[in-house]
């Protein structure tokens, strides 16, 4: 079809002018540079950035109406800011702007003053999206090369509001946990998904205050962080709203500085910020930090043919990091992301509007940390390759309220993969580690090295390049994936229910049912999915770094084997708190394990001793107490591990000196499909090996509390059963 024989008649038809305001006032010239809506004495100043706009205007609107009651242009332009002052306005007000410039798709330019568009600095939103027949694109629908043909509806009607917002909520005092680094143990949640179950019983499902309810729980796990799943207000795909879905994760911001609105009680415009504010100053109570899972690699956007919310109509050319043919060379969008468009680090406006997102949650809402999701598009300039030194990371170095508190990458994104080579002070999320752990707990052949290099804290990623140990965040599961449930039950990715064919999701999981596919199978295969679970559970507890746990997988909860269930805000996604009353032993062990971790001290050592020192107090024997052949070193699927603060080569026999550094322990790994006699080292008298953990064993017996472990009734071997993990603990006996 030609495009240019049918354009013009379509423009035609469904071209509709901007309703007028019905109440023309005059803003008054401001020059403070700030950006957003910033409340000042009598009234409130509009700041908006853009290089290549010609006019911006202000319009404002009545809650309750369906067309603006002022479009105001913006008086003044100095350093690409666009403001204005409204003497008079209050805390409140409903506004949003539209934007006059070029419209060359070619040159990457897509102004349309018939789009209404969202502040980029937006403190809060009032009311859905709807985009009925495409209409809040910036360009025509359904028509080849409609991107490049200006589409005259207007979207205001179908757009949510921003809103003047002003916060005097009491912090009483409130003080951020401060825990170090290397004392971590990070609890990731879904804020709507924890409580929306009926079965939470909380008063507000789904809600900021809803998880406030829960906090009793989370104190009784163990941990000391959450990292919440996005909270910035999100716009869903219209391919997923037109199968009934909806982007549950949050994954697709339309907005880096409000709140999903859905996640407040709506009892107000605004009033979630007041309720995220009080379940930060609760949680803080109670010894738990807050970490937010942010996204600003993308925007909600898309691609050429997504809807224009906000930065496509303030300035394209600006934000974006574009590409193209030679005739059209800014027509469409890099998208290392996967997810349409990445915006461009390499510009300071985006660089800008980074750091003053993460400020304001630091200042305004005392959020003690940031996990940077798809992290290596920050360090890309137009898109090009991922440098740790780029601006962005530059900037946050310098930012003497950034550089204070926890910085997490996911160090990855469609084109890069840069795990260990983010900046001092940052943390990774460690894919290597997750597959390790779940290739060994399997009984795959050929990883007990790798699984040695991951217990000791991956010091091949950090120890030579000057970091921590801390800076591995180890984790086995997460939202992104199978449940913990899930990984020893299914062997094949259930993803149907996305709408995909199953084509989404993972298929390289290292994942095994146990001998039958799905639920059921019996008695037998229950024990040994729950010790799995186990198995997998107190490696990635004890490993040295920091913990990441699923929410949820402390009751084994199941997303009945889909592992990309980002669209499902239903059941599939939802904590079912039935579970803590049917999965009782496997909560208790949860607890006991996260408690184990502070109690084996030589696994919280953060600084990686000189000349790997400490690779030689992970010392590994064979069940005869041989040190592994190197020959055999690959294929062995069974190990012990001599944990101490001090090596000792070439003797397995060891001798406790009085006032040598202690506790001692041993862990002892059997993933063969057969019992093994492991021989103990000697110790002399009053010392000998207590149980600690043995992950066959039923509840309460697999795992002991921490400073009552359980004395072994012999003390120069153990006996491992098949697919079982064992922690021993020295005592002094009398």
């Amino acid at each position: 079809m030609n495009a240019n024989l049918r354009a013009p008649a379509l423009v035609m038809e469904i071209s509709v002018p901007i309703p007028g305001p019905r109440k023309l006032r005059t803003l008054e010239p401001i020059r403070n540079a700030e950006l957003g809506a910033r409340i000042l004495p009598g009234g409130v100043s509009f700041g908006v950035w853009s290089r290549h706009a010609t006019c911006i205007q202000l319009a404002l609107f009545r809650e309750g109406d369906s067309d603006p009651v002022d479009v105001l242009p913006l008086p003044t332009c100095e350093q690409h800011i666009f403001q204005g002052f409204a003497p008079g306005m209050e805390p409140g007000q409903l506004y949003g702007f539209y934007a006059e410039g070029p419209f060359d798709p070619r040159r990457g330019h897509r102004f349309n003053p018939h789009k209404f568009l969202l502040d980029p600095y937006a403190r809060a939103l009032h009311g859905t999206f709807r985009n009925p027949e495409g209409v809040l694109a910036g360009h025509l629908p359904g028509i080849e090369d409609g991107d490049l043909f200006l589409d005259h509806r207007p979207s205001h009607s179908f757009m949510p509001k921003c809103v003047v917002t002003q916060s005097r909520f009491d912090w009483q005092g409130d003080r951020p946990p401060a825990i170090p680094r290397e004392r971590l143990k990070i609890y990731e949640m879904h804020v709507r998904g924890f409580t929306a179950d009926p079965s939470s019983g909380v008063a507000h499902p789904g809600t900021f205050s809803g998880l406030i309810e829960k906090i009793p729980h989370l104190k009784s796990l163990g941990i000391n962080a959450v990292e919440l799943l996005p909270v910035h207000a999100k716009y869903s795909e219209d391919v997923l709203v037109n199968k009934g879905l909806s982007n549950y994760w949050g994954y697709n911001n339309a907005g880096f500085f409000g709140l999903e609105t859905s996640y407040g009680t709506r009892s107000a415009p605004g009033c979630e910020i007041d309720e995220f504010k009080l379940m930060v100053r609760e949680l803080h109570r109670a010894g738990i930090e807050v970490i937010l899972d942010v996204v600003y690699n993308h925007t909600a956007e898309g691609t050429e043919l997504g809807p224009t919310l906000s930065w496509r109509g303030l300035d394209n050319h600006s934000y974006y990091a574009l590409t193209g043919p030679e005739d059209a060379p800014l027509r469409h969008y890099r998208n290392h992301a996967g997810c349409g468009n990445i915006l461009d680090f390499g510009r300071s406006v985006v660089v800008r509007m980074a750091l003053d997102s993460l400020r304001y949650f630091v200042e305004e809402f005392h959020v003690d940390g940031f996990r940077f999701d798809l992290a290596t598009v920050l360090g890309r300039q137009n898109g090009n390759q991922f440098e740790a030194s780029g601006p962005f990371f530059a900037a946050i170095a310098q930012d003497p309220v950034l550089r204070r508190v926890k910085l997490i990458a996911e160090p990855w994104d469609m084109e890069a993969y840069a795990v260990g080579r983010f900046p001092d002070g940052w943390m990774e999320w460690n894919g290597g580690f997750r597959d390790t752990l779940r290739r060994w707990v399997k009984g795959e052949a050929g990883t007990l090295s790798a699984l040695r290099d991951k217990l000791e804290g991956s010091p091949e990623l950090y120890e030579g390049h000057g970091r921590e140990a801390w800076s591995s965040i180890n984790f086995v599961t997460c939202h992104d994936g199978f449940t913990l449930r899930d990984l020893v039950t299914y062997e094949h990715k259930r993803n149907e229910a996305n709408g995909e064919s199953n084509w989404d999701g993972s298929s390289a999981n290292f994942n095994w049912n146990c001998g039958h596919e799905g639920e059921g199978g019996g008695e037998a295969v229950e024990a040994l999915r729950q010790r799995q679970a186990r198995n997998l559970l107190l490696l990635n507890v004890l490993a040295r770094g920091v913990p990441l746990l699923l929410g949820g997988d402390e009751t084994l909860r199941t997303q009945s084997g889909n592992n990309n269930a980002y669209c499902q805000d239903n059941a599939v996604s939802w904590h079912d708190w039935n579970l803590t009353e049917t999965q009782t032993g496997f909560l208790r062990f949860f607890r006991e394990a996260l408690a184990w971790k502070d109690d084996v001290g030589i696994l919280n050592t953060w600084a990686f001793v000189p000349n790997r020192a400490w690779g030689r107090c992970w010392q590994g024997w064979d069940s005869n107490g041989k040190p592994w052949p190197a020959e055999h070193v690959s294929e062995t699927r069974q190990a012990a591990f001599l944990l101490r603060p001090l090596a000792v080569h070439g003797k397995f026999s060891v001798q406790i000196e009085s006032g040598e550094e202690g506790p001692w322990f041993y862990l002892i790994l059997n993933t063969e499909n057969e019992e093994k006699v492991f021989r103990l080292p000697a110790l002399p008298p009053p010392s000998r090996w207590a149980l600690a953990v043995d992950t066959a064993k039923s509840s309460p017996d697999d795992i002991q509390p921490v400073g009552h472990p359980k004395e072994i009734p012999f003390v120069d071997r153990y006996v491992t059963m098949p697919y079982s993990s064992v922690l021993l603990k020295t005592v002094r006996i009398g």
